[in-house]
């Protein structure tokens, strides 16, 4: 092979290279673009959550002593039963 057809060679060589390092980067560009997309509705999707339960944190003290309260009765009740189940001797 001659100095002008490796000179050629090499220019088709260095040719693809680029082609596929350019092609590559920007498949990379639209994944990331995607992704970006995909993060940007998930931000928003997490901030409506965040103002959705906002008005609970109001109603969590109320809810809360009442299922303490119902934990006292439910005790008790569960208390009872381990009694019965005693004189029954299914214990």
């Amino acid at each position: 092979m001659t100095a002008y057809g490796l000179y050629i060679a090499t220019l088709v060589i260095v040719g693809l290279v680029v082609v596929v390092l350019v092609a590559y980067l920007i498949l990379i560009i639209l994944a990331l673009k995607k992704a970006g997309d995909h993060l940007q509705n998930l931000a928003g999707g997490l901030q409506k959550i965040a103002d959705d339960t906002e008005p609970l944190a109001g109603s969590l003290g109320t809810i809360n002593g009442a299922l303490t309260q119902l934990h006292g009765g439910l005790s008790s009740v569960d208390g009872h039963l381990v009694d019965i189940a005693k004189v029954l001797r299914l214990v």
